[in-house]
């Protein structure tokens, strides 16, 4: 897939959200008729951003059904951040059928539109030119360059993800993140025998691939900093093993093979030559780092209690870990290079599986307190503890691309219950569902595509 920057060059104003989401506090939108829109947030109400996106237009016969299905993904995107409503199709008055005609801002200025996305699609033999322009209805203007992107007919949601993607940029001011996949275990069958197979799907639970046969029982995969790998462990040797997996080739290999110790909690350096694991020895578990491509393998911590669930901060020069050393299940931060570590936790309760934002603001976490389960977010130091879900069963938080949402696994009380993916934003808002064909869990989201 290409991205060509050749439309209109026109700019405008950027039409500017503040969205203020490390506040944690949201208000409602203001429309103004001059000047940019903006979010103002308070509180933790916001009313979402209203935007039209009538059909793309078809350039030609073969390009129709890509048109429509472009556009709804395109407006499913944005709606599923919860910062954006579409006004539906039947509520405009306007219609768009050529990509080049002028828009009649009052049209769409009457039924309230703050955004207008105006998109057309082409296809031709092996492949299809996907084209829009983002408008700021109430100023009348343009925002910033029309954008072209051009691929193969199985890339069409990768393209509508990519436009989603610099509409929600533009507006908003965060990073993209709807052009990326996660990596999953996928459960079936009784929950006393549960067959676990990992799978990948796009952000939005579309296009799942098996990677592996369900044979044995895989956990925790891991992206690479570049996505074209995963770690995982599995219990194929008949005691948990961390695995690398290609994800072009699908080969396996095993890693950190130590005669009779168990491996697990696996998850890459941000230089992706280096992994970071936990290893069980003489019945202590510590953390230990290991060298992919000399297979040298170096201990980080050294204490009597358990050390486990290591993530790098983004610059790889600290990793954030849960350790019981004082007791209970706790968060701790140690240089990359090993050490004692430094609490950062403090609330009541167990802390586990911290992740490090991937733009080094906050850590992730999954917490127990007063028989609840909650996922939530500190600032690196312990600072600022906010608790964004509460349930019999919330666990394993995994940040998207742009730092701004969590999703993890969510598990039903009862015999019948089923572990289920969820994400929120790291307000704590717009909690939902990820739709997939079964019983899901342990999702790892990956980097943006390139």
């Amino acid at each position: 897939m290409t991205l060509i920057r050749a439309l209109s060059p026109v700019l405008a104003p950027v039409l500017a959200v503040a969205l203020g989401l490390m506040s944690g506090v949201l208000a409602p939108a203001v429309a103004q008729e001059r000047g940019p829109l903006r979010i103002t947030i308070t509180d933790g109400v916001i009313e979402p951003l209203p935007f039209a996106a009538p059909s793309f237009v078809a350039e030609n016969g073969a390009a129709a059904e890509y048109a429509a299905n472009i556009t709804r993904v395109v407006a499913a995107d944005l709606a599923g951040t919860g910062l954006f409503r579409e006004i539906p199709a039947e509520a405009h008055i306007a219609r768009v059928t050529s990509f080049d005609a002028p828009v009649s801002f009052p049209d769409w200025q009457a039924i309230n539109a703050q955004a207008l996305i105006v998109g057309a699609v082409s296809a031709s033999g092996d492949q299809i030119v996907v084209k829009f322009r983002l408008f700021d209805v109430f100023s009348g203007q343009q925002m910033g360059e029309g954008l072209q992107f051009a691929g193969t007919p199985g890339t069409w949601r990768r393209m509508a993800h990519k436009v989603a993607d610099a509409v929600y940029s533009r507006i908003t001011g965060e990073g993209p993140y709807f052009d990326s996949r996660v990596v999953f275990v996928s459960e079936s069958g009784p929950k006393n025998q549960r067959v676990k197979r990992l799978a990948v799907m796009d952000y939005d639970g579309a296009n799942v691939a098996y990677l592996t046969d369900g044979a044995s029982i895989v956990l925790a995969p891991r992206f690479s900093p570049t996505g074209n790998q995963i770690l995982f462990t599995s219990y194929e040797s008949g005691f948990p093993r961390i695995y690398l997996m290609d994800l072009g080739s699908l080969q396996v290999q095993a890693l950190a093979q130590t005669e009779g110790n168990m491996t697990f909690a696996p998850r890459f350096a941000p230089d992706g030559r280096t992994v970071v694991f936990s290893l069980e020895r003489g019945g202590n578990t510590d953390i230990y780092a290991l060298d992919i491509g000399s297979g040298q393998i170096r201990q980080l911590t050294n204490a009597p209690s358990i050390e486990t669930a290591p993530s790098f901060s983004p610059d790889g020069s600290q990793i954030v870990f849960e350790s019981d050393r004082s007791g209970t299940q706790q968060l701790y931060v140690m240089p990359a290079s090993g050490g004692e570590g430094t609490r950062i936790s403090s609330g009541p309760g167990r802390y586990g599986t911290p992740v490090w934002s991937p733009q080094g603001d906050y850590i992730a976490f999954t917490k127990q307190n007063a028989g609840r389960f909650h996922i939530g977010v500190m600032r690196t130091d312990g600072g600022e503890e906010r608790l964004l879900t509460a349930s019999f069963l919330d666990e394993g938080p995994t940040w998207a691309p742009n730092g701004r949402v969590v999703m993890f696994t969510r598990e039903s009380a009862g015999a019948e219950g089923q572990a289920a993916l969820f994400s929120v934003d790291i307000s704590g808002r717009n909690l939902r569902q990820i739709p997939t064909e079964g019983p899901a869990s342990d999702p790892a989201w990956s980097p943006l595509l390139p």
